[in-house]
């Protein structure tokens, strides 16, 4: 009786085609990051004040500081209103000069933005200011929320029509609601988009490693989860210095979906997993697939070898295929505690100091997994068929 590790060692449990692979899969790591340029050009309470260009119809020639000491009202400090302007009126310049404007009003015609760190944001381009400033912690929870959703979606998803489709999917759809969000033209509708871009990232995450590893050996195994960690490290590094150069979100947004575009063209080239394809009782296709990838690797698979794994797959899929359910549920549950501390953290902390210790913690214990023994499946459940 064999299992498909020993397929594995004989095919290659690490070579040019699962190199390959994981290379292809990782790539998007690379790029994942990116999808917080939104969250990271919010700067919540910018320099502001009431756009009041009414007055310039009775006088086009009035300087700034003029227009803005005859149209906005002045704070207990002394400083100009942030958020409330005098309601206009159609009397000429002498008549405002002589009386003066006491009713006032929110802002009706957008607010003027001054010493903006960058050149476009979603608080400015869609004025999430004032009464409105609490949208722009919402829009960063919803991101969040999606991930979250994301999660549970396409994990019992990958159970029911593989890892290559829900590999595929997310991509597509980051492809689509990366460039929607790029041009959306008020906060609903690039609110929808981030949900939408959360879940696709979330589900391209946790399923790109399954469909990694699932190609990896035993002894090569961990390769498949820290070269994905890496990557979205090394992504997060790149992402620090494009913001340096791209001071406009929705520029930002359209330069991580060119990369995206190239993603979704090889991805649909990426094969199923063998081993799913086994479990799922689709023999042929399996066997189709793993000697095509001895041929890769410049190995040969006896056809004994294979008889032995489709004879291991029809005593084990039924048992199986329960227990990979529940541990896509709770795959998902454990992210739920996850991305919650993660909503208090990112409020608590900061961004920065959140990110570095998550990235480490999560090094840490991937490094600790090395140290569990192993207990192969069949010898604990199919020793008597030996």
């Amino acid at each position: 009786m064999a299992d498909f590790g020993e397929i594995l060692r004989n095919i290659g449990e690490f070579g040019l085609f699962q190199k390959t692979i994981l290379f292809a899969l990782c790539f998007p790591n690379l790029i994942l990051p990116f999808h917080f340029t939104s969250v990271i050009f919010t700067q919540s309470d910018p320099e502001r004040h009431c756009n009041t260009d009414w007055i310039l119809k009775a006088a086009p020639n009035l300087t700034a500081e003029e227009q803005l000491n005859l149209t906005l009202p002045r704070e207990e400090d002394g400083s100009f209103s942030r958020c409330r302007m005098f309601v206009p009126v159609d009397w000429d310049i002498h008549t405002i000069r002589e009386h003066g404007l006491n009713d006032t009003t929110a802002c009706t015609d957008g607010f003027v933005y001054e010493n903006m760190l960058y050149e476009s944001t979603i608080v400015t381009d869609f004025n999430l200011v004032c009464e409105k400033s609490n949208m722009a912690e919402v829009t960063q929870t919803i991101f969040m929320t999606g991930m979250l959703a994301g999660s549970f979606i396409f994990g019992p998803v990958a159970d029911l029509y593989g890892r290559r489709r829900t590999t595929q999917l997310p991509v597509v759809l980051l492809l689509i609601f990366i460039i929607a969000a790029a041009v959306s033209p008020n906060v609903h509708v690039y609110n929808v988009s981030q949900f939408i871009v959360g879940a696709s990232l979330g589900g391209y995450r946790m399923n790109s490693v399954v469909l990694g590893t699932e190609w990896i050996g035993v002894s090569k195994r961990s390769w498949g989860a820290c070269i994905t960690q890496l990557c979205a490290a090394i992504g997060q590094a790149i992402l620090g210095g494009m913001i340096y150069f791209i001071r406009d979100w929705r520029l930002a947004q359209m330069v991580t979906a060119a990369p995206i575009a190239v993603i979704a063209f090889y991805i649909w080239f990426i094969p199923e997993s063998a081993r799913w394809l086994l479990d799922r009782g689709r023999t042929e296709e399996a066997k189709e697939l793993i000697i095509k990838v001895a041929a890769i690797n410049k190995r040969k698979v006896s056809d004994s070898l294979l008889e032995k794994v489709l004879l291991f797959t029809f005593f084990i899929s039924a048992s199986k295929h329960e227990q990979i359910r529940h541990m896509a549920a709770l795959f998902g549950l454990s992210e739920v505690p996850a991305h919650i501390i993660c909503i208090w953290l990112l409020e608590a902390v900061g961004r920065k100091v959140s990110l570095m210790s998550t990235l480490l913690m999560g090094g840490l214990l991937c490094m600790l997994i090395l140290a569990v023994p192993q207990r192969p499946y069949m010898t604990r459940h199919l020793h008597f068929l030996k």
